[in-house]
């Protein structure tokens, strides 16, 4: 995980799991980021009746390297007035109101999953894609269905690929790979068991793994060789992995276009076969 801002999104994404004085903590930062900018490790500590341990430890869990890190990412959401702007969804809002509210909250998704996309992490993964002999899409419910669309993007490369929703399958089609194969494992939470399953069956096999995710620390981003982390914001009307939803397309789209240009002239052979194969069924 990079440490590039987001500090308060971050502790946003892993609320849930953090235990009661680590909620405690998250609660303090962010109700007061002006304040501990300018606090030390031990007055943190001392004002949420903590050990100093458990402060550092906060830190490291929320993705940075310690209290001090995590203290410069907040300074930089506070001193360029990043704060929140999502508009929530009224009751009385008109329809022109709400569609307004929505596109703005997905072009500021698109904004925060840009800004805490790794170049480095990124570029990984289109050369590992590049190389591969075949590509296996894997997600659950909803992320089931961005497994399908890269499915059918990626299908134009000319490269091998297949996507299942279906845990049975996921786990049955792992383990029939090897090194030259690549998963690309796409879960919001980075939690769901039968996708941790999945990438366990993978690595057994040596394939390389790749993890659509959200910014938080889960199991799937630990597990992956490669990362890839989105950023959605939750509302009353919208949950915060269907927000997430079109930054996992985003990144998708870029993986494909970029292996696109890598592989131009085969790309081009495969796509003038599927319209031939295809053309019988339009009038």
């Amino acid at each position: 995980m990079t440490e590039n801002g987001f500090c308060k999104h971050r502790i946003k994404a892993s609320y849930s799991d953090f235990r009661v004085k680590e909620k405690k903590i998250a609660d303090y930062i962010l109700e007061n980021p002006e304040k501990i900018i300018h606090s030390t490790i031990s007055q943190i500590a001392e004002i949420n009746g903590v050990a100093e341990a458990t402060v550092f430890r906060f830190c490291k869990r929320i993705g940075f390297k310690g209290y001090q890190a995590m203290k410069i990412a907040l300074a930089s959401e506070v001193v360029t007035g990043m704060t929140d702007i999502h508009e929530t969804i009224q009751k009385g809002d008109d329809e022109s109101l709400v569609a307004e509210k929505v596109f703005k909250s997905n072009i500021r998704t698109l904004e925060e999953t840009w800004s805490v996309l790794d170049s480095i992490e990124f570029k990984k993964a289109v050369d590992i894609v590049l190389m591969a002999n075949r590509i296996e899409f894997y997600g659950s419910g909803g992320s089931g269905v961005i497994a399908i669309d890269a499915h059918h993007k990626f299908m134009r490369t000319g490269i091998p690929t297949v996507a299942y929703s279906d845990s049975h399958f996921q786990v049955m089609s792992a383990s029939q790979l090897d090194e030259n194969d690549v998963v690309v494992l796409i879960s919001h939470s980075g939690k769901n068991r039968d996708i941790l399953q999945a990438l366990e069956v993978a690595k057994e096999q040596n394939a390389t793994t790749i993890g659509i995710t959200t910014l938080a620390k889960s199991p799937l981003s630990d597990g992956v060789d490669v990362p890839l982390y989105t950023v959605s914001q939750e509302t009353e009307y919208r949950s915060e992995a269907l927000s997430s939803r079109l930054a996992q397309l985003s990144i998708i789209d870029a993986l494909y276009v970029n292996v696109s240009i890598g592989r131009k002239e085969l790309m081009q052979q495969s796509i003038k076969k599927m319209r031939n194969a295809i053309s019988y069924k339009r009038i």
